[in-house]
């Protein structure tokens, strides 16, 4: 009798374990770094399953010629210029950044990071949209986002 609980007690210890190790391993984790001599990311695509865990990183060099602060939002397919020029609006406001970080409002970005100085990196975890599409992502320090983007494809 005690045999069997023990059986059953490790069994289930052990379904625990490979249950969390495949929940891990279902985790999308991508490096974004900002080039350090343009206003480019160096990973211009990268694809996720839809509804999967993604942990994205956004690290901004401190040996950066630019010596410039970058973000990096995630936007509705097909709204990366609406958001981009947004962004350039911006500018108009003393807050924009500042305390807004750069980010426009707008119902248009579904994901962002703040500012990330040069020296800084930030993580951006979220769930990937439950619709299959190519979500744009970008820069939104005025004038980056027109060169400083990429696309993150959803799949189903």
């Amino acid at each position: 009798m005690m045999k069997s609980a023990i059986c059953v007690a490790l069994t289930s210890v052990l379904v625990a374990g490979v249950v969390l190790r495949a929940q891990a391993q279902d985790v999308a984790e991508i490096k974004i770094t900002a080039d350090k001599l343009q206003f480019l990311y160096d990973v211009k695509e990268f694809t996720v399953k839809a509804g999967q865990k993604v942990k994205v990183t956004l690290v901004n060099p401190a040996e950066s010629a630019t010596k410039q602060p970058h973000n990096l939002l995630i936007v509705k397919p097909g709204k990366k210029d609406a958001v981009g020029l947004l962004a350039n609006a911006g500018m108009a406001d003393p807050a924009f950044l500042t305390t807004k970080n750069c980010i426009p409002d707008s119902e248009d970005i579904l994901f962002h990071t703040k500012l990330v100085l040069p020296g800084a990196e930030e993580t951006l975890e979220f769930t990937a949209p439950s619709e299959a599409g190519d979500y744009p992502y970008l820069c939104t320090y005025p004038g980056h986002w027109v060169i400083m983007n990429g696309v993150m494809h959803v799949t189903p």
